[in-house]
């Protein structure tokens, strides 16, 4: 029997893909992959631009409960989250979002996650081109990551890897420093592709098992 696995994408503008001409972005890459290796699901993308994690904890449940809905059969319900690089931005002398307030924020959408059963994937805020903005990321990646590994989620460290990742951090120079191009998301998705089809997996499912 083949799995009604629906994921909702929840996040910002580096969620919703801005700056790929291929309008796919990291997310759709990983649903090409997926539906590649034999499993089939239904993608949701609810990246807004310019939101903080504060910003997404109003919205989110709301949103991602209109499309995992309890009443569908079988379901598989599933949301991975991916954000920060706007908490770390200066606005007006200071950070958007406080990095406790980050914390915070991200510690309560997994409990609610975890309490309507949805299962859940993070994936760490991305580098940008400026080199104070990535030590602020750096550290909410590193707060993240114990969060994460708290509540037994899956988490997946980008920040640094892209960091010296030639053709990310030179589309995002080419770019407006915040978003790469086509080759940019390629490189950001491959590194999450084997944490990626290891979370969909499932005993007896026909999708392959990366050891």
């Amino acid at each position: 029997m083949i799995r009604d696995v629906r994921i909702c994408f929840v996040g910002d503008s580096l969620v919703a893909g801005v700056g790929d001409p291929q309008c796919l972005g990291w997310a759709g890459r990983l649903v090409q992959r997926a539906i590649a290796a034999g499993q089939p699901l239904t993608h949701y993308n609810l990246g807004v631009r310019g939101q903080t994690s504060a910003d997404i904890a109003v919205r989110w449940e709301a949103e991602c409960a209109q499309r995992l809905s309890a009443d569908i059969e079988g379901l598989d319900a599933r949301v991975v989250f991916s954000f920060g690089v706007n908490d770390a931005a200066v606005l007006d002398g200071r950070t958007r979002v406080p990095e406790q307030d980050s914390v915070a924020n991200l510690t309560a959408m997994l409990r609610r996650a975890a309490d309507r059963g949805w299962s859940a994937l993070v994936v760490a805020p991305p580098p940008v081109s400026d080199d104070e903005h990535n030590r602020r990321s750096a550290a909410l990646d590193a707060q993240f990551t114990e969060i994460c590994a708290a509540q037994g989620i899956p988490y997946v460290r980008v920040h640094q890897p892209l960091r010296e990742n030639t053709a990310w951090m030179r589309t995002v120079a080419e770019g407006d420093g915040f978003h790469p191009a086509a080759a940019g998301y390629e490189e950001f998705s491959a590194l999450i592709v084997p944490n990626w089809l290891l979370w969909l997996a499932e005993p007896g499912s026909a999708l392959p098992v990366i050891r």
